[in-house]
């Protein structure tokens, strides 16, 4: 039987969305079989889709090769069982040139992240986007962060551009959200998909979804899935109760902790994967490693994080 479109799969996820971290050995070269073994872990664990490649695998630090390499096995791992939607990104030549070295290694989507270093106006950006949706038959969610920040009218324009079906915001300007949704929904026809990307989405999502923004993305769930498909669960059901515990026990605590670093939003939680027993090796430069305190911390969150579940029972 042919899988529905990726669209119609992530409309309504059965658990949280995966971004799994990338595997490197010691000399710093990939690690397939640690690789394989994160992503196939998530799955069995319940993930709704896997994001392979991208802000949290340390889609900047990886060679087209490597990219295309780790795309492949994350697509074998799942087996069909969830999508694989593969990061694309840098100047759009380079973006194109990921979005099809994705489609040849059977990803399902695309996740399209913003431009390289230059900040560019609206209609810079709308060519951008079209330019990659264009270049392979792979649906696309467009990533609002950083120097990618756009206008309700672009967002209009990009939900009308054939092949692009959502749009990841991880930026954290409601007001901004709540007008592109407004936008969308008032000036196109069909349904469009939105995402709460910002580090540790459980933080907001209660915020997002209030204001129609259902999914999320989940780099807790890389080191404590059960955690977080209990958050999800709770999200999805309407207890709140349940809810609020883990963000005032776990996921405050956790944001708090990833602020103290640069770039932990990927390397606390590589941390947190070998803590859980599964060597990924450590983030490549640029990005650098937890202090020796700050993953003690870390250990005793994540046991925090299990206590918080037994006390739900």
């Amino acid at each position: 039987m042919t899988p529905a479109p990726l669209a119609a799969r992530l409309s309504i996820p059965s658990g949280p969305l995966f971004f799994p971290v990338t595997a490197y050995g010691p000399d710093g070269s990939l690690d397939l079989d640690a690789y394989r073994a994160h992503v196939r872990r998530g799955v069995e664990a319940g993930a709704a889709a896997v994001f392979a490649c991208c802000g949290t695998g340390e889609f900047h630090a990886l060679t087209p090769e490597e990219f295309r390499t780790c795309v492949r096995a994350a697509v074998e791992e799942t087996a069909g069982r969830v999508p694989v939607v593969a990061g694309a990104g840098y100047g759009t030549a380079l973006a194109v040139r990921y979005a099809r070295l994705a489609e040849a290694a059977g990803a399902d989507g695309l996740l399209a992240m913003p431009p390289y270093l230059v900040v560019a106006g609206q209609e810079g950006l709308l060519r951008h986007y079209r330019e990659v949706a264009a270049a392979t038959a792979l649906p696309v969610i467009v990533y609002q962060r950083d120097n990618a920040v756009f206008t309700p009218e672009t967002v209009v324009e990009l939900a009308r551009t054939d092949g692009i079906i959502g749009f990841k915001d991880g930026l954290g300007d409601l007001d901004l959200m709540q007008r592109v949704i407004s936008a969308v929904r008032t000036e196109t026809s069909g349904d469009f998909l939105y995402f709460n990307g910002l580090p540790t989405a459980e933080q907001t999502q209660l915020a997002y979804r209030a204001i129609g923004v259902p999914l999320y993305s989940s780099a807790v769930f890389c080191f404590a899935p059960e955690v977080a498909l209990a958050f999800h669960t709770a999200l999805n059901s309407g207890d709140d109760t349940t809810a609020r515990r883990l963000l005032d026990g776990f996921y405050r605590p956790f944001v708090e902790l990833r602020a103290q670093g640069r770039g932990y939003a990927v390397s606390l939680v590589k941390a947190g994967v070998r803590l859980r027993g599964l060597d990924v090796g450590e983030v490549r430069p640029p990005l650098h490693e937890p202090t020796e305190d700050h993953v003690k911390q870390l250990a005793q969150l994540i046991e925090r994080g299990y206590a918080l579940l037994e006390e739900g029972k």
